[in-house]
């Protein structure tokens, strides 16, 4: 790779001869300029003004025009005259972490190679120290015309330099951010943390620019004769009005799209209520209850209309039976001490001659056998 600039990096008292490399390169496809009528090409000439004529580059050099519109001639020698040490130097300043330098301030990027055989012990041991303090260095060169801010880190097993803009230079984003309020309620933050879960990493080695190649492709059919090819109809846009649905589809999607299932089945996407409150679900429990209630009282009554019948039955059969079992009935009330209180006495007597019901009734039953037999 071709140098663009050769000087040392001062490391303290240590100087490193190095060779300014470029680290980047761009692939974007460039286009000429033409007159549309006939075809023939656009060209920027440079031209003197007082001599009216076009001159080549090596009859060019810089000046600086005063506010007068004075021109005062600069030439390549007093530029390397600057009174700065930055001139042929990359003077480090500082070591500092790595987060610390504001991704707004960087710029192109450099390597930097060693300038020869000697420099190659200096230069592994900036690189190795770099590593070890996981820090980068920031410092100041002068490259262009200018004296810029730089910072180098370590990239596999070289020293790459990153041309920094000065602080002054990064604007401050005053009126960028809405000045509304706005709140962002948890759930949407939680489906946010979803779909950002679920379009996961990428390996930046894979992207690539798809429209550089779209774009040669057209150039490719023209050239061909052909007609370009059809652009793919843009998907059909509408107004979003519900963000947690917007957000709940674009989840799906994204899972969609790698193949992996939804937690727990489909997603369900529901839209927020517009001015309209949800009615409470009460109505189902106390159905219920009312439910539960009418079947117990079904099943209560034939249970008291058995129970009537049965007293019926064992009140009609203590008629029958004999004087001596209802004196023993007196006498085992007056007993249990309910005679004192009438209540009571009526209670127990209920409870009596429900108990003793069925034996009157089997007694009875017992008769009724006797007589058949007897016939």
């Amino acid at each position: 790779m071709r140098s663009i600039w050769n000087g040392a990096i001062s490391f303290g008292l240590v100087s490193i001869p190095i060779k300014l490399v470029n680290a980047t390169e761009s692939h974007a496809i460039s286009f000429r300029q033409i007159h549309t009528e006939d075809n023939g090409r656009i060209r920027y000439r440079k031209v003197c003004e007082l001599e009216e004529r076009e001159v080549g580059q090596a009859e060019i050099g810089k000046a600086y025009e005063d506010a007068d519109g004075t021109i005062i001639p600069i030439t390549d020698e007093d530029l390397s005259h600057l009174p700065i040490p930055t001139a042929r130097t990359i003077e480090i300043v500082a070591f500092v972490p790595g987060d610390r330098i504001d991704p707004l301030q960087m710029g192109s990027a450099y390597y930097l190679a060693a300038g020869g055989a000697p420099a190659a012990k200096p230069y592994a041991l900036l690189r190795e120290a770099l590593k070890r303090s996981d820090k980068v260095a920031v410092a100041k060169f002068a490259l262009r015309g200018r004296e810029r801010l730089g910072m180098l880190r370590v990239v596999g097993e070289a020293i790459v330099m990153h041309g920094l803009l000065w602080p002054d230079e990064v604007r401050t984003p005053e009126g960028v951010a809405p000045d509304t309020d706005v709140t962002i309620r948890d759930k949407e933050l939680d489906l946010a943390d979803a779909l950002m879960d679920t379009l996961g990493e990428v390996d930046l080695d894979d992207l690539h620019d798809e429209y550089r190649e779209a774009l040669e492709e057209v150039i490719a059919a023209k050239a061909a004769g052909e007609a370009p090819p059809e652009a793919p109809a843009p998907a059909a846009g509408g107004q979003v009005l519900d963000l947690m649905a917007a957000l709940e589809n674009s989840v799906r999607a994204a899972r969609e799209s790698r193949g992996a299932p939804a937690p727990g089945g489909e997603a369900e996407v529901r839209p927020l209520s517009r001015g309209r409150t949800a009615p409470k679900e009460t109505g189902g429990k106390k159905s219920t209850s009312t439910t539960r209630k009418t079947a117990a009282a079904k099943k209560a009554a034939p249970s008291r209309k058995s129970t009537s019948k049965a007293t019926t039955k064992a009140t009609s059969g203590t008629k029958k039976t004999t004087t001596s079992k209802t004196t023993t009935s007196k006498s085992a009330t007056a007993k249990s001490g309910t005679s004192g209180n009438p209540a009571r006495s009526t209670a127990a007597t209920k409870k009596a001659t429900a108990a003793k019901a069925p034996t009157a009734k089997a007694t009875t039953a017992k008769k009724t056998a006797s007589r058949k037999r007897s016939a």
